[in-house]
């Protein structure tokens, strides 16, 4: 069936001219929208008013549509004001709607040419997210995890933090991975890293895909293995999908994950229509708002050639700033017709290249609100450009809201525990006993530990046994197992207890009387002297014979090195005297006395204060400093003081104690 090309003439209409206040209602054709429009302007100046315009008379003419809205209030409008013919047409993607999730598997039946496309925007959705933690070794692993995955059919993006951590589960979805290089990869190089390198290595991976994954409105949309929304026949049926990112509610990272990676299933979707003949290609325009929070690569591919595959854009944000540099050029490089509202100086200078010489930087700076400037494509020939008022909000509700949500609950949703109920079965949680969890994470972590201490292989010396141990052992020793090690310590028992060991008589002692008190003290002895027992001795006192006084050497004198002297005569006053340097005889040459003349006058002249001349040294004083010298040298060393004579020993005191048998005795 041939497509129907009527509407390509037809005009959607958004603003009035305000020139000579004629306000002329003007719009943009079908075919000059396939060249895209970009909107800008600071916030609160009528951006949204603008889209919300675009797409309602997009749904009225019977327009397939989209509608990225981060914020959610556009998106809640929205389904209110759907006419009653098209509301089957209606897919409300809400995430913030946790009792019945709808499911979307970016990783589902992707062909085998599309699967490079599928994981570079999903690295350029990541990469924007995380752009300040991100790092080439975290992308390579990360890609080589994405693409093992798509091998594998039903797998999901919860496949990526269980492909890092549980190694059965990599060994089956490696084994069906048909790109060698993949392969190679897991089999190869990831097998080689020891388990630190392994652990830094994956850790900040599972951290950012761990965070995504834990929040419960996230984790039942994209854990679905079969999508419940499929973009493809959402552009090819002409469909209204109206995608609810509300910041507020599910958060702002996950937004832009979520929308990011929406956007990329649609330039995918839109890229997939190669199948199709172009002139039997559906126009699909996607409007964008905020559109920095999800400029990623896919934009600039969009851009630059979804025009064919009938995917047209409209974008809108607030200021150039915040597009990156690649995002910017492919805007201004692309782009059909473009919008100003009012915006700030630095973007004011920026614009004026797109609207001079008609209006300047001051102009934008200063446009009230709802007017715009605007760059008009017009038949494929962009007009000069003018100024206009764009039209008021549609105030014509159909209350529709209700019912859209209840359609769309019912054709796109599952029930929110049954989707847990199949997370659950597929991380194999499912019986598993908590006890037994533990007992086996803590083996797990025993061995761990156990393997990471040094084992060494041994034989035993007896049968031969291999024998591993923690420790070191002297191999020129015999080594046994623990069954050899009984068996040898039971021989040597058997054998020492063969020896004739000659083993000491013990001594009998005479048994003690039994009338006897256990506690019988010894009677009482006089007191003895120690000098009757012992016969003093007399030292001698000790005679030291006198020390020899011996001159000290003298220390070596050092050898002075003799100074050359030169002789000159001085210009002024003819006096001849000598230096230590060589001068240049060419220049004015000065004894000492005239020196210091020549410098009192220079210090008269320039108004310095006088210093006094330093005195000049004679012959008979140079003679004298000589002598003196000499004789400091010449001065004998001081003499040794004799050694001290030792002192007699002191008499001992006296003294008293008692002895090992009781006795009293006095130390005399």
């Amino acid at each position: 069936m041939s497509y129907n090309h009527d509407h390509e003439n037809e005009v959607s209409y958004f603003a009035k001219t305000n020139f000579r206040n004629q306000m002329t209602k003007f719009g943009i054709k079908t075919d000059d929208r396939r060249r895209h429009v970009y909107v800008i302007g600071k916030t609160g100046m009528g951006k949204t008013v603008l889209l919300e315009n675009y797409i309602l008379s997009d749904i009225y003419a019977g327009h397939g549509c989209c509608y990225v809205d981060p914020h959610g209030d556009t998106a809640e409008k929205l389904i209110d004001f759907i006419p009653s013919w098209r509301l089957n047409d209606v897919v409300y993607f809400n995430p913030a709607d946790m009792d019945f999730p709808v499911g979307f598997n970016i990783l589902e039946a992707v062909s085998e040419s599309h699967k490079h496309l599928v994981v570079s925007g999903m690295m350029g959705v990541f990469q924007k997210i995380w752009e300040n933690m991100w790092s080439s070794r975290m992308e390579y692993i990360l890609n080589n995890t994405l693409l093992a995955l798509l091998d594998t059919p039903g797998q999901t993006l919860l496949g990526i933090n269980r492909l890092l951590s549980d190694a059965d589960f990599r060994k089956r979805i490696v084994g069906n991975v048909k790109d060698p290089v993949v392969k190679q990869f897991w089999l190869v190089e990831f097998a080689s890293y020891n388990e630190k390198y392994a652990q830094e290595a994956v850790a900040p991976i599972q951290n950012k895909i761990g965070q995504f994954l834990s929040a419960v409105v996230i984790r039942n949309i994209v854990a679905q293995v079969k999508s419940s929304i499929n973009v493809r026949e959402i552009m090819d049926t002409e469909k209204i999908f109206i995608i609810n990112l509300s910041k507020g509610r599910i958060g702002e990272d996950n937004s832009r994950l979520l929308g990011g990676l929406l956007i990329t299933k649609m330039q995918l979707a839109a890229m997939e229509r190669v199948d199709t003949p172009e002139h039997e290609r559906k126009d699909f325009y996607l409007y964008v708002d905020e559109f920095q929070n999800f400029a990623v690569e896919s934009f600039a591919s969009i851009l630059s050639e979804a025009r064919k595959y009938r995917l047209c854009l409209t974008m809108a944000h607030q200021y150039i700033a915040q597009l990156t540099e690649e995002v910017r050029d492919a805007v201004f490089g692309n782009v059909g017709t473009i919008i100003t509202f009012r915006v700030g100086s630095p973007d004011a200078m920026f614009m004026e290249a797109e609207f001079m010489p008609r209006f300047t930087p001051e102009d934008i700076i200063n446009l009230p609100k709802y007017n715009i400037y605007i760059k008009l494509l017009i038949d494929g020939v962009t007009s000069q450009p003018f100024s206009a008022i764009t039209l008021p909000p549609i105030s014509q509700t159909t209350h529709s809201g209700e019912k859209v949500i209840k359609i769309s609950r019912e054709r796109y949703a599952r029930p929110r525990a049954e989707i847990e109920a199949k997370i659950l079965t597929w991380s194999g949680m499912e019986d598993a006993d908590m006890d037994t969890l533990l007992q086996e994470a803590a083996e797990k972590k025993k061995a761990a530990k156990e393997s990471k201490k040094p084992r060494f292989e041994y034989r035993c010396s007896r049968c031969e046994k291999e024998v591993v141990l923690p420790v070191e052992l002297d191999r020129s020793r015999p080594i046994y197992c623990d069954d050899c090690i009984a068996i040898v310590r039971e021989e040597r028992k058997g054998k020492k207890g063969g020896r004739d060991v000659k083993i000491p008589e013990r001594i009998e002692r005479p048994a003690r009387p039994q009338g006897e008190d256990k506690d019988e003290k010894l009677p009482d002895e006089p007191s003895i002297s120690l000098g009757s027992l012992v016969k003093p001795v007399t030292v001698p006192p000790r005679i030291t014979e006198p020390v020899e006084k011996k001159p000290l050497p003298e220390p070596p004198r050092r050898s002075v090195p003799r100074t050359e002297s030169f002789s000159y005569t001085c210009s002024d006053c003819g006096k001849a005297f000598s230096a230590g340097v060589k001068l240049d005889p060419s220049r004015p040459l000065y004894c000492e006395s005239c020196l210091e003349k020549i410098r009192a006058k220079r210090r008269e002249e320039t108004g310095q204060k006088s210093v006094a001349p330093r005195p000049v040294s004679t012959e008979n004083q140079e003679e004298e400093k000589k002598k003196r010298k000499r004789k400091k040298k010449k001065s004998p060393a001081p003499p040794v003081p004799p050694l001290s004579q030792p002192t007699q020993p002191r008499p001992p005191q006296e003294q008293t104690g008692t002895l090992h048998t009781g006795q009293t005795i006095r130390f005399d």
